[in-house]
């Protein structure tokens, strides 16, 4: 990681010296909010090639949205979406799904007995979706399939925001579902209500 620093410094860092002094004096201003996964092999910032400052990232197991909840307790991601909405303004926000994601196979077959603090309750929010999913399609399609529910699940969760809705409804916010394809690096979109669809 060391080593990677020192690349960054005298590679990227240095060419892009400005960009980084003009972020540091007039703030953030990201015009897309990304729902991902915290899987190490599907990296926003590099599947879309963005320069710092454009997108921000709320990334968790199985790119999760939860229902809308004020109820006093701890919620990472909800509190990111209500700053990336209210004080950042963003105009986007994608839920990017990815290829054999961990969570998403978990919630098909259990979450490991190591991991029943915090894993095994945040991907049970899931586990109902994907395992009617899993009854209606072909054993091959399985893994795709509820992938691609998780993605529509968290869009879903996103609309019971308040203010996400009102910003949707009003044209203002537009919001997104996308899976990743580790191996063959193909982005599919969600199209409406219809299937996800390879974007060229």
């Amino acid at each position: 990681m060391i080593a990677g620093y020192r690349r960054f410094r005298e590679g990227h860092w240095a060419e892009a010296k400005a960009e980084y002094e003009a972020l540091a004096a007039e703030g953030q201003k990201p015009h897309t909010l990304v729902v991902a996964c915290s899987d190490s092999r599907a990296d926003p910032a590099l599947i879309f090639d963005a320069a710092p400052g454009q997108l921000f990232v709320v990334r968790n197991v199985a790119n999760l949205v939860p229902p809308y909840e004020p109820d006093g307790h701890l919620h990472g991601v909800s509190a990111a979406l209500e700053f990336g909405v209210m004080v950042l303004g963003v105009s986007r926000i994608v839920v990017m799904g990815h290829a054999h994601c961990g969570g998403v196979s978990a919630m098909r077959s259990g979450a490991p007995d190591s991991v029943q603090d915090f894993v095994a309750p945040w991907i049970a929010q899931g586990t109902p979706v994907v395992r009617r999913v899993a009854e209606a399609v072909e054993p091959d399609e399985v893994e795709q399939a509820s992938e691609e529910a998780i993605v529509r699940l968290s869009l879903d969760n996103l609309r019971t925001f308040p203010w996400i809705a009102e910003r949707e409804a009003a044209g203002t916010l537009v919001l997104s579902g996308l899976h990743f394809g580790i191996a063959d690096g193909i982005l599919r979109a969600l199209n409406g209500p219809g299937p996800f669809e390879a974007l060229d």
